[in-house]
C-alpha cells in the first residue's frame, strides 16, 4: 500500500521486528493487568464493603445495603485502575496499596490497633 508516494508498512512486518520475547512479555502483562483486576478488585470491593458497613452513621441494614451497593462502583473502579495503570506491576500496586489501607482501617474501627 502506498500513500502520498510512502510505503506503509503491514502489520506483519512491523510484528517481525519486535524484539524476541517482547510477545510473550506482553501477553504476561495482560494476564497480571486481568488477576489484578478480578481478583484485586474483589478484594477491594469486598473490604471496602466491610469498613463502609462498620463506619456508616446509621442503621445495620442500611449501612450494610449502601456499602453493598457502593461495592458494585468500587469494583469497576478497581477493574478499571488495572487496565489504565501505566505498566501492569503499577496497576498491581495500586490495588495492593488500596487493599492494605483499607485492612489498616479495618483494624482501627474494630479497635485493633491502639
Amino acid at each position: 500500500m502506498m500513500r502520498a508516494g510512502l510505503p506503509v508498512p503491514s502489520a506483519a512486518s512491523l510484528r517481525a521486528r519486535l524484539p524476541p520475547g517482547a510477545e510473550l512479555r506482553r501477553a504476561g502483562g495482560i494476564v497480571l493487568r486481568i488477576l489484578a483486576g478480578v481478583g484485586g478488585g474483589y478484594a477491594v470491593a469486598a473490604l471496602s464493603t466491610t469498613v463502609l458497613s462498620l463506619g456508616l452513621p446509621m442503621q445495620r441494614a442500611e449501612a450494610v445495603l449502601t456499602a453493598t451497593m457502593a461495592s458494585f462502583a468500587v469494583y469497576a473502579g478497581a477493574v478499571v485502575w488495572a487496565f489504565a495503570a501505566r505498566n501492569a506491576w503499577r496497576a498491581c500496586a495500586g490495588i495492593a496499596g488500596t487493599a492494605a489501607l483499607l485492612v489498616a482501617v479495618l483494624y482501627l474501627l474494630q479497635g485493633h490497633l491502639p
